[in-house]
């Protein structure tokens, strides 16, 4: 037979809490540059360095920073997901 006993991950009484967006999605957002869309995405970083298109200095490994790419491609979307690129936080807002 089974349990009629209820879930105790949210209060009976408490109120339905809003789902965050924000957590959901990663922090991915679009924005719009130039008059194009772009996704931009927050990242923690990982084991690899990348070279910034707004400074053309390095993005240490494991320093968070900002994936951006066009929405929009001649080529399709893979293509433009394929031509993402990694920013520094503070080169990505100033371009702004």
């Amino acid at each position: 037979m089974p349990s009629s006993r209820r879930s105790g991950k949210r209060p009976y009484n408490a109120p339905h809490q809003a789902l965050n967006l924000d957590r959901v999605s990663g922090g991915r957002r679009t924005v719009t540059r130039r008059g194009d869309d772009w996704t931009v995405q927050p990242v923690r970083g990982n084991d690899k360095e990348y070279v910034c298109p707004g400074c053309h200095r390095v993005v240490p490994a494991w320093t968070s920073h900002i994936v951006a790419w066009a929405n929009e491609s001649l080529f399709g979307p893979q293509a433009a997901l394929d031509a993402r690129r990694h920013w520094h936080t503070h080169c990505w807002d100033m371009q702004e």
